[in-house]
């Protein structure tokens, strides 16, 4: 038999819970635009027009496999069929989930902004042969070498503390502002969708907001 103290004990758990689930989707989908378009204290390095309709920011590591297959799979027909036709403005932003991912976004901000997506697009690709191997750090410099990068250059950038803490700033304004948790995490016109999606996913989000 529940009494009545056990009764209004669970009320209140149920009344708690409720609360909290009401309480989540704010939390935890929507960030303002305006927000989120402050960039880091590197800038941002976008792709696409600044008065496009459609906004997607990526927040991404590294040695994230699903970041990686979404940046095989799903990236290429995204940049053909939105960015480079105007539609749609995109931004990576660094959200490194261990030091090897946060190295590996020093080196491809340490060559201009011209390289950063060239060397993420060639790390996301080869991510199994230097994230997983035994040693990591000189499969990276042996990757690095096919972007120009000599081992004096790699050394002083894995060394510049200025970079490294620019990098981390970045992932921790996500972790407390936007309250990111998990990679790839993607905001589109400030709403929060985790997790890679395939070309279908992210069509049935952005055609609509093109008014297509």
């Amino acid at each position: 038999m529940i009494t009545r103290r056990q009764t209004l004990q669970l009320l209140g758990t149920a009344a708690a819970t409720a609360l909290l689930a009401s309480s989540l989707p704010a939390f935890a989908q929507n960030v303002a635009v305006q927000d989120l378009a402050v960039p880091g204290p590197l800038g941002d390095v976008t792709l696409g027009p600044t008065d496009a309709k459609v906004t997607i920011i990526e927040y991404a590591s590294l040695t994230c496999s699903h970041c990686a297959h979404f940046h095989k799979e799903t990236w290429p027909e995204l940049k053909k069929r939105y960015i480079d036709t105007g539609k749609v403005r995109f931004t990576l932003r660094e959200f490194p989930l261990d030091p090897l991912a946060t190295a590996g976004f020093m080196l491809a901000r340490c060559d201009g902004d011209s390289k950063y997506y060239p060397i993420t697009d060639l790390l996301f690709e080869q991510q199994k042969n230097w994230a997983f191997t035994d040693k990591p750090l000189d499969a990276l410099r042996q990757i690095m070498r096919q972007a120009g990068f000599s081992q004096e250059k790699f050394d002083a950038c894995l060394r510049d503390q200025k970079l490294y803490d620019a990098v981390n700033a970045v992932k921790n304004r996500a972790m407390d502002q936007f309250k990111v948790d998990s990679t790839p995490t993607f905001f589109i016109n400030g709403q929060r969708y985790p997790g890679s999606m395939s070309i279908d996913e992210l069509e049935k989000i952005i055609k609509p907001l093109l008014g297509a």
